[in-house]
C-alpha cells in the first residue's frame, strides 16, 4: 500500500506563491499613472494584437501582466459582471471597487483551492467624476487587493518602476508629460531599449466612456 506524500500547508503556500511570482515577473510591466485630465495607462508590449489594456466600462480600465490565457480569462468575466451590474441595477453602480473586489474573490480561491495559482497581476483603473482621487486598485496571483494612490506598477520591474516613478511624478502633469514620465521611468527599470509601447487614457474629455486607446504618434518614442 502507498500513501500520498504529505507536503505541510505553509511549504505548499510557499511553493505556490513562488511559482506565481517567477511566471509574472518574466511578464513586461505595465504602469498607470495620475494626471490632470484623468489617468494614463502605459505598458512594454511590441504585439499590436494582443492588448494588455482595455476598456472594462464607462470611466473603467482593466490592465493585466503575466500569461494571457489567464487575465484575459479574468478581463472578460469582469465586462460580464460589469454588463449584468449596470443592466440589472445602474450604470452608477458598476465600479472599480466592485469590480477589485471580485477579481480579489477568484483569484483568492484559485490560489487556495487549485493545483496550480494563476500566473497574473492586474490593475481596475477607475477615474472619479466630482474631482475626487482616481481609484487604482492592484489585486496580485492570490487575490490580496491594494488600493493605490497616483501612480502604481506591476509585472517584473515593478518595484524598479515605482521607484522612479517617486522622482518623476508631478501634480497635474499633462498628458504629454505623463507620457514623459512613464516612458522615462521605463529606461530606468529596464535599462535598455522598449520594445514597443501600448497606452491608453480615461480622461473626463473623452465623455462618458472614458477610455481612448492611443496610437501612432501619440506613443512616446522607443
Amino acid at each position: 500500500m502507498t500513501f500520498p506524500i504529505y507536503v505541510p500547508p505553509e511549504q505548499q503556500v510557499r511553493d505556490k506563491a513562488e511559482f506565481a511570482r517567477k511566471g509574472i515577473a518574466r511578464g513586461r510591466s505595465l504602469i498607470a499613472v495620475d494626471y490632470g485630465g484623468g489617468v494614463l495607462l502605459l505598458a512594454e508590449n511590441p504585439s499590436t494584437a494582443l492588448h494588455k489594456i482595455s476598456e472594462v466600462y464607462d470611466r473603467i480600465a482593466f490592465a493585466g501582466v503575466g500569461r494571457y490565457n489567464e487575465f484575459e480569462t479574468l478581463r472578460k468575466a469582469g465586462i460580464r459582471q460589469a454588463d449584468l451590474m449596470g443592466y440589472l441595477y445602474s450604470r452608477e453602480d458598476v465600479t472599480a471597487m466592485g469590480l477589485a473586489t471580485a477579481f480579489s474573490q477568484t483569484l483568492g480561491v484559485i490560489f487556495t483551492r487549485e493545483p496550480k495559482p494563476f500566473e497574473v497581476e492586474v490593475l481596475i483603473v477607475e477615474i472619479s467624476e466630482e474631482g475626487d482621487e482616481h481609484r487604482l486598485f492592484r489585486v496580485t496571483y492570490d487575490g490580496t487587493l491594494y488600493d493605490e494612490r497616483r501612480f502604481v506598477a506591476i509585472g517584473g520591474k515593478a518595484e524598479e518602476l515605482v521607484e522612479a516613478l517617486q522622482e518623476l511624478w508631478e501634480e497635474d502633469l499633462s498628458l504629454e508629460r505623463a507620457l514623459e514620465v512613464g516612458a522615462e521611468a521605463f529606461r530606468r527599470a529596464e535599462g535598455r531599449e522598449i520594445e514597443g509601447w501600448e497606452a491608453a487614457v480615461l480622461d473626463y474629455a473623452n465623455g462618458r466612456r472614458a477610455f481612448r486607446r492611443l496610437t501612432g504618434s501619440e506613443l512616446p518614442p522607443r
